[in-house]
């Protein structure tokens, strides 16, 4: 029992706890999920059963799309209205949807940002949330991720809200992009609603709630190659595939790729994922898929 799962997280559950009635469901403990969602916040989940686990790394390689609700005038320490709030304005004026627009547009591209400090990153070995759980103080540096769209979509100024919808590499923290865009109109604004759309091809239509995947069980699990996509193709020569599998380089070089990290196929069979050596020139094995 192997493949993927594009699982519909609803706002209270975990993503771990996805995984744990993920693995009640299909009675498998090889389970796992890429790109964690916060509690609060819904949507594309995807989980990856089986050997389909050991590619969960590259499905974390493609691009998301996020809806999100920013409210201005507070601000809270996790970013999301789940903290505790730490700057608060009450009488102000809403800024006009031009102005918003404006600033929208400043996100897009390469930027950088500094992730929240409640949040899944590592630092030393340990979750930046569990430190702060424990007293410690947490500073995490700023990094760069890439922001390709950011549409308005609702501007609701008697609620002092926006809706926007954001697409974005991996590595973007919506958090702290509501952050920034608020202290780059003057104001503390917090993200206070969060749904994703999209995880590369797997997309909130055809998500699957967790009752869902029950009545479906074992008939929900999907191809795992058809959804590495976002990854460049590379079709070996018959006569290679061998030596693949039993973890050699390829020896061919006539193709450069334009990255490093390629999903192989041979005869159009998908062999599995592997990875240029920029010096031998030639594709290495990363990850072999059985027979």
């Amino acid at each position: 029992m192997d493949g993927f799962l594009n699982i519909l997280k609803p706002p209270g559950m975990s993503s771990h706890d996805v995984i744990g009635a993920v693995r009640k469901v299909l009675h498998m403990k090889r389970v796992g999920h890429a790109g964690t969602l916060d509690p609060a916040a819904a949507g594309v989940l995807p989980i990856a059963v089986g050997q389909a686990a050991r590619l969960i790394e590259y499905l974390e390689l493609a691009d998301k799309m996020y809806r999100a609700e920013l409210t201005f005038g507070f601000a809270t320490d996790s970013g999301d209205d789940t903290g505790e709030i730490i700057d608060e304005v009450k009488d102000f004026a809403m800024p006009a949807r031009e102005a918003i627009g404006e600033v929208l547009r400043s996100f897009t591209g390469r930027i950088r940002q500094v992730p929240p400090a409640h949040s899944a990153i590592k630092i030393n070995g340990r979750r930046a949330c569990d430190l702060l759980r424990a007293g410690r103080d947490v500073e995490i540096p700023a990094r760069e991720v890439t922001v390709h769209a950011i549409g308005l979509l609702a501007y609701e100024p008697e609620k002092r809200r926006v809706l926007i919808d954001v697409s974005c590499s991996k590595g973007t923290y919506i958090r702290s992009l509501c952050t920034d865009i608020g202290a780059a109109l003057g104001l503390p604004a917090t993200m206070t609603f969060l749904v994703r759309s999209r995880v590369g091809d797997f997309s909130l239509a055809d998500a699957l709630t967790l009752e869902e995947l029950a009545a479906k069980g074992e008939s929900a699990l999907l191809e795992p190659a058809a959804y590495l996509n976002h990854l460049e193709r590379y079709d070996l020569a018959p006569e290679r595939e061998k030596a693949f599998r039993n973890g050699l380089g390829t020896g061919e070089r006539r193709h450069v790729p334009e990255t490093d990290t390629l999903r192989v196929y041979s005869t159009g069979q998908f062999l599995g994922i592997g990875r240029y050596d920029r010096k031998r020139q030639e594709i290495v094995p990363a990850k072999v898929m059985s027979r």
